[in-house]
């Protein structure tokens, strides 16, 4: 309302005004009124428009019976109505080209058989296994449905959600394994999805402002500086602690890992060129690069463990009826033999890229220095249809020299990362696994962290396979360790394994975990991590009395809050 000083005026005014010139004031006196209104309301409007537009996601499934259709859809409707913007994607149809366009993309696919994709996934599932799309700008997350009566339970997704990360991916939502009563779980995931989407696009809006750092992947020229076998000579393995050092400044953090393209043995190379009659320095080309036979074979292809695919489409070129199976390049033609060197360069062409393997990096930068990085390799043995098979890259490794020149990346692990330094944390790290627990324990040890550090270790023997026990014993003296808790499984009539040490300091670990410590498990995936989840859930059951959906629940909050995470292989 006016003041009765500022009527009077406006009365004095208009008294005079002729129609037309009534009409204009009466528009001009809306146009200030809808100025001012405009004015209050301009930032809010265009904040909550980007907002907004930042919550729109991916919701892809693959699907043999159905069941992944029928969920995404549900799901999809549930989170519409939160706002969200959902487009629904069936991976048959989906083209993974597109993965480098998304922001948030979520996936709901099934495990068939022996651990397979869905057949309508196939190219899906295939294409992020045999190519390298750069997703550093991808959130993601997947539910895996399953059937835990078959031994690969939830395989399928167990694999698009660890090949996700490789690629860059930010994996901003555990993954999520369900078994045939899927229901409440998935629910659950799709609440998940809702509250981090909002979340991550609050943030996404705080940071807009910031410049934009490139993402490619960094390629690094290190010389091999050490080279030392941890295991006694007693022992049936072989793990190797790798000191690599660069002239150039490396930049990572503790929980990353070091990536490396691994070359095929030279007498498997030689003797294919042997057997195909090849001309080892003719140039072919792929699907990513021109070079030589000889140096296709050597430093680019996959030829150690073929994809049934790729077996197919061998197939299909030399005309052989071969079963569905998985050989080495070598083994098949040994078997199914090409008819001369013209066919053999139409399989380079089906040959997939060499893929990269990645060690959890085992040092720190504040305790080590930017010019030195190092990590912890087991050499791998297993067998394929009884056949002794070495692991490619870990027996590459296990065979350099010191002085030889190594060329790798850095794979940024965006969930695996220390807490605030005065937080403790709690890590299970038997064998291998405890390559970024010594990068954790170096880390908080130069920095002087308040937070306490709990380590559970394991190995088969104590006087033979003790990783790093020099190391750990002087953090337990200094107190860097404050807990060190220890199971070594051939020492002792029956097995111990470190669940079991977990169960013996069950309401300490549940104490530490209502404290606030973060959980970290690293290692082999299976039986390792999953008897350790068992274990652990057991305990906030127990000593939490919970029942087996509040442990469950508790357990997923951990998760959901990045205090318990998950390194595993």
């Amino acid at each position: 309302m006016l003041s009765e000083t500022k009527l009077n005026a406006l009365k004095e005014i208009s008294g005079s005004f002729s129609r037309d010139e009534a009409v204009w004031a009466s528009g001009f006196l809306a146009g200030l009124a809808g100025s001012a209104v405009a004015a209050k309301e301009a930032v809010p409007l265009a904040i909550n428009t980007e907002t907004l537009s930042a919550k729109k996601l991916t919701l892809a499934y693959g699907t043999e019976t159905g069941n992944s259709k029928k969920l995404a859809v549900e799901l999809a409707g549930i989170i519409k109505k939160k706002g969200i913007q959902v487009k629904l994607a069936d991976l048959s149809q989906y083209k993974p080209k597109d993965l480098t366009k998304e922001e948030y993309f979520f996936v709901i696919i099934s495990t068939q058989g022996e651990g397979e994709p869905p057949v309508l996934a196939r190219k899906f599932y295939d294409y992020l296994h045999e190519n390298d799309p750069d997703l550093n700008n991808l959130k993601f997350g997947v539910l895996a449905l399953g059937d835990t009566s078959y031994p690969l339970f939830c395989k399928t997704g167990e694999d698009v959600d660890s090949r996700l990360e490789v690629l860059g991916g930010q994996r901003i939502i555990p993954l999520k394994k369900c078994d045939v009563d899927y229901e409440q779980d998935s629910h659950s995931w799709a609440e998940h999805i809702q509250n981090v989407v909002h979340k991550t696009a609050e943030s996404s809006q705080k940071n807009s402002t910031a410049p934009k750092v490139s993402t490619g992947r960094k390629k690094y020229q290190g010389k091999i500086s050490a080279i030392i076998n941890l295991n006694d000579i007693e022992s049936d393995k072989e793990t190797y602690h790798i000191e690599i050092e660069t002239e150039e400044p490396l930049i990572y953090s503790s929980g990353d890992a070091l990536g490396v393209i691994a070359f095929n043995p030279k007498h498997e190379v030689d003797e294919i060129i042997s057997l195909t009659g090849t001309d080892p320095h003719k140039q072919i080309t792929t699907t990513k690069i021109t070079a030589g036979a000889e140096e296709l074979l050597y430093k680019h292809l996959n030829i150690s463990y073929l994809l049934k695919n790729t077996v197919a489409q061998y197939a299909q070129i030399t005309g052989h009826h071969i079963p569905e199976v998985r050989l080495s390049l070598l083994d098949l033609l040994r078997i199914y033999p090409v008819k001369n060197a013209e066919e053999f360069e139409q399989v380079l062409t089906i040959l997939t890229g060499q893929s990269p393997r990645l060690y959890s990096i085992s040092s720190s930068l504040e305790a080590h220095g930017d010019t030195e990085i190092h990590i912890t390799v087991a050499k791998s043995e297993f067998f394929i249809n009884d056949k002794k098979q070495n692991g490619l890259c870990s027996s590459f490794l296990a065979e350099f020299k010191e002085g030889e020149n190594l060329e790798f990346y850095i794979q940024e692990a965006k969930h695996f990362r220390l807490p605030e330094q005065n937080k403790d944390i709690i890590m299970i790290g038997p064998g291998t696994g405890i390559a970024p627990f010594r990068s954790f324990l170096y880390e908080r040890d130069a920095v002087g962290a308040e937070g306490r550090n709990w380590l559970f270790f394991g190995d088969r023997n104590f006087v033979s396979d003790f990783l790093y026990q020099a190391e750990l014993q002087d953090f337990l003296k200094t107190g860097t360790i404050t807990h060190l808790d220890l199971a070594f499984s051939r020492d002792t009539p029956e097995k111990i394994y470190v669940q079991h040490r977990l169960e013996q300091k069950a309401q300490e670990v549940y104490h530490w975990l209502e404290g606030g410590a973060s959980l970290y498990v690293c290692g082999t995936k299976d039986p390792m991590s999953k008897d350790v989840e068992k274990t652990i859930l057991n305990i906030i059951q127990d000593k939490g009395k919970h029942s087996p959906e509040e442990a469950q629940a508790y357990l997923e909050d951990l998760e959901l809050s990045g205090r318990y995470v998950k390194d595993v292989y």
